[in-house]
C-alpha cells in the first residue's frame, strides 16, 4: 500500500476503499457529533465523583504487603461507586480479567443448593468452565452444587419475558444478565431493559440477585445498571472503564454486601475488601476512568463506521448502522473463514503494537472454538483500544470493539476492505 492517499492512483483499490470509508464517515457525520456531545455529561458525573471524594495526589501511591488501611484504594472504590449509581464498589488490579471479576461474584454469592439463571441465553465462552458447562473437576459452580439454568433469547434477539415470568415460579438465587452480545449473534441488553426485568424479577422475589455482567457496556448509556435495580455487576479495567490506561484488573460493584461477599473469594473470609495494594498504580486508573468517557465515545464512533461500511458491502452487521447500542460491540457477518483471517491480518498490520506480527487461529485459555485475534495493543488483551477478535465457527462472524479514536478506525478499514479485494473476496464499489 502506497504511504500517501494522495498518490493513490485513480480507480486503484486503496483509492476505492478510502472513497467507500469517506462516504460513510460523512453519511454518520450527525450522529458522530452527538456522540462526541454526549462525552460532557458522562465526564461532569466522574469529575462530580472525583470532586465528592476529595482525590488529590497523595491518593496515587499505595501501601505494601496487606494493604491494610490504603487510603487510595479506598478513594479509588467510592469515586468508581459514584459512577457506577452503586451503594459500593471494589476496584482491584488482583482480578486478573472481567470473567475473574464475574466468578468472584458468583461463587462470592451462590452456596451450595441454590439456583442460578441466566436470562440471555448460553453465557460468553469464558463462563462456561465456570458454570460448569464445559470442562471437569476445575471448581465450576455446578462441581460445587449449584443448580444452573438458563432462558433463550426470543428469535429475534429480545429477553424471553414469558419464559422468565415461567422460571420465577421457583426460587431462583441469581438471575445472570449479560449486558454484551459477547459472540452471539444479537442485540445488546439496553439499561432500560435491564431495569424492566429488575423490577420484574424483585416483584416476584425480592431476595433474589440480579447479576449484571457489565463487560463492554460501562459509560455507552447516561445510567448504569445499579442506577436502575441490579444488585450487583462487574467487569474489566481492560475494556471501558480503564480509560486504555489501566494496566489490568477489574472490579465489582452494587449493594455493599454483596460486593463485600465476592472480595472475599478475591482474597479470603475475613480480609474481604480490607486487602490488596494497589502497587502504586492508582493514579493510572484514575486518569483512565477521566479519559474513558472520550475513549468510550470514539470506539462508539468507530463501530458505527465498521457497521456502515460493511453494511455498504452487503455484509450483515449487529447492530445495524444507527440501531440504540449498549455496548462496544460491532458483529460483522463475513460468512468464510478466509475473509476473518484477512481482515484480522489487515487489523493487526494497521495496529501501533506488533504490526509485523500475523494473526493466525489458535487455542485460547476458556475458550470453545480456536480464535483469531488483531490486537496490537499497548495494554496486552485491552480492548479498550482498538481489536477485533474472532471464533473460527459458522457463520465467521467478526467482533469488533474499541478504539481510541476515529482515524485510527479509518486507516484500518482501508487496509481491510484493500485485502479482501486483493483476496477477491469482495468487490470494491467503483468512484465516480
Amino acid at each position: 500500500m502506497l504511504s500517501s492517499s494522495d498518490a493513490w492512483p485513480s480507480g486503484s483499490p486503496e483509492a476505492r476503499a478510502r472513497a467507500l470509508v469517506q462516504r460513510v464517515v460523512a453519511q454518520q457525520a450527525p450522529a458522530a457529533a452527538a456522540r462526541t456531545a454526549g462525552v460532557r455529561l458522562r465526564l461532569e458525573r466522574i469529575l462530580a465523583a472525583f470532586a465528592a471524594e476529595r482525590v488529590g495526589t497523595q491518593h496515587f501511591a499505595s501501601l505494601t504487603g496487606y494493604g491494610h488501611g490504603d487510603q487510595g484504594r479506598e478513594v479509588l472504590d467510592r469515586v468508581f461507586a459514584r459512577v457506577l449509581g452503586a451503594e459500593q464498589a471494589a476496584v482491584r488490579l488482583q482480578f486478573v480479567s472481567g470473567t475473574h471479576a464475574i466468578a468472584a461474584a458468583l461463587f462470592g454469592v451462590l452456596r451450595p443448593g441454590d439456583r442460578m439463571l441466566s436470562i440471555t441465553g448460553r453465557p460468553y465462552d469464558t463462563l462456561e468452565e465456570v458454570i460448569g458447562l464445559r470442562g471437569e473437576g476445575q471448581g465450576s459452580l455446578v462441581d460445587f452444587g449449584v443448580d444452573y439454568a438458563e432462558c433463550d433469547l426470543n428469535p429475534d434477539g429480545s429477553l424471553d419475558l414469558q419464559a422468565l415470568d415461567q422460571a420465577l415460579d421457583q426460587p431462583i438465587r441469581l438471575i445472570l444478565i449479560q449486558r454484551s452480545c459477547g459472540y452471539s449473534w444479537r442485540p445488546s441488553v439496553s439499561i432500560a431493559q435491564i431495569e424492566t426485568v429488575c423490577q420484574r424479577i424483585h416483584a416476584r422475589q425480592p431476595e433474589c440477585v440480579c447479576f449484571v455482567d457489565n463487560c463492554y457496556g460501562e459509560l455507552v448509556e447516561e445510567r448504569e445498571p445499579p442506577a436502575v435495580g441490579a444488585d450487583l455487576i462487574a467487569g474489566s479495567l481492560i475494556k471501558n472503564l480503564g480509560g486504555t490506561l489501566a494496566p489490568t484488573g477489574g472490579y465489582v460493584a452494587g449493594r455493599a454486601d454483596l460486593v463485600e461477599r465476592a472480595c472475599c473469594r478475591l482474597t479470603a473470609p475475613g480480609i474481604g475488601s480490607e486487602g490488596g495494594t494497589g502497587f502504586d498504580l492508582h493514579r493510572l486508573i484514575l486518569q483512565g476512568l477521566f479519559l474513558a468517557p472520550q475513549m468510550v465515545a470514539e470506539a462508539l464512533i468507530g463501530a458505527e463506521l465498521v457497521a456502515g461500511t460493511f453494511a455498504a458491502l452487503g455484509y450483515p452487521v449487529q447492530p445495524s448502522p444507527g440501531e440504540h447500542r449498549s455496548d462496544l460491540i460491532q458483529a460483522v457477518q463475513l460468512g468464510d473463514p478466509e475473509a476473518l483471517k484477512v481482515v484480522c491480518r489487515a487489523f493487526q498490520a494497521c495496529s501501533p503494537v506488533g504490526a509485523y506480527l500475523d494473526p493466525v487461529p489458535a487455542a485460547m485459555p476458556g475458550y470453545a472454538s480456536d480464535l483469531v485475534m488483531a490486537g496490537g495493543t499497548f495494554i496486552d488483551g485491552s480492548t479498550s483500544e482498538f481489536s477485533a477478535d474472532a471464533p473460527l465457527r459458522e457463520p465467521f462472524n467478526l467482533y469488533v470493539q474499541g478504539g481510541t479514536h476515529r482515524s485510527h478506525l479509518e486507516l484500518a478499514l482501508i487496509r481491510a476492505l484493500v485485502a479482501l479485494e486483493e483476496a477477491r473476496l469482495v468487490d470494491l464499489p467503483h468512484t465516480g
